[in-house]
């Protein structure tokens, strides 16, 4: 394995640079018969999608993605499918005079060492825009685990910095009442507008002194039937947190 897939009976590999031509997934083991579009794809994406608020990055993507393969007239044939999403606003000239700098806290020095070349466009393969093909295999997980299984996945911001959500996640009828559309109606994704406001404020003054700050997101699985994982190495928290550890801005795992 090359580091660039995950799973085995649902397997995800994701291919692309930052400033490459596309970033892009490919999911081999999703079976035949289920229902997908590009609009079930599209959904996620677009809440991904780069250049939504003065929070996020100022880099400007459409993030359209298509489905090359495995997929007709809207159901799955049982084959690899491939969703390919092209860089628009792909600027490697952008990176040139700084191309023999190691940038602190990024992948530069590290993937010069492991390999002897590296994509210093924006990263390359540690960017975060790896993620967008993440979202993509993910959507198709989401449909998957809906159409067969009556499961439903969602995600909020439950605390930026010191300002932390007044939902206690630890009790079950808190969970039962999360509401996606109004998490949705939410920059930020945190349902409380006031906290929200507060968030964003917070992230606000951060970013105008050229500083960041940490956070929390809580993701939530209603529905899921019992005996998911394996008993010892593969239990279903140690897969999960293999997975979101890998992702760049995550620093720690939780399971309640």
């Amino acid at each position: 394995m090359s580091g660039n897939t995950f799973g085995r009976a649902f397997c995800v590999t994701t291919f692309g640079e930052s400033h490459g031509g596309a970033v892009g997934a490919v999911v081999d083991g999703c079976p035949a018969g289920l229902q997908l579009s590009v609009a079930d794809l599209q959904r996620d994406l677009d809440r991904r999608r780069p250049g939504q608020s003065a929070l996020t990055t100022a880099r400007q993507e459409a993030d359209r993605v298509q489905i090359v393969s495995g997929l007709v007239d809207g159901i799955t044939l049982g084959t690899p499918l491939c969703m390919w999403v092209g860089n628009t606003d792909a600027r490697p000239t952008d990176y040139r005079a700084d191309a023999a700098i190691f940038r602190p806290s990024h992948a530069d020095a590290t993937t010069q060492a492991k390999y002897g070349r590296r994509a210093p466009s924006g990263g390359g393969r540690a960017s975060a825009r790896e993620t967008l093909a993440r979202v993509a295999a993910g959507a198709v997980a989401k449909a998957l685990l809906r159409q067969q299984c009556g499961t439903e996945v969602l995600a909020l911001v439950t605390q930026v910095h010191t300002c932390i959500a007044p939902y206690d996640l630890t009790d079950s009828t808190v969970v039962a009442r999360l509401d996606a559309a109004e998490i949705e109606a939410q920059t930020l994704r945190c349902p409380d507008a006031r906290v929200a406001a507060e968030m964003e404020a917070i992230i606000a003054a951060a970013k105008a002194a050229g500083d960041s700050v940490g956070g929390v997101i809580a993701g939530v699985a209603r529905g899921v039937p019992a005996g998911w994982g394996e008993p010892v190495f593969d239990k279903l928290e140690a897969d999960l947190g293999r997975a979101l550890l890998s992702i760049p801005a995550c620093k720690g795992f939780e399971v309640g």
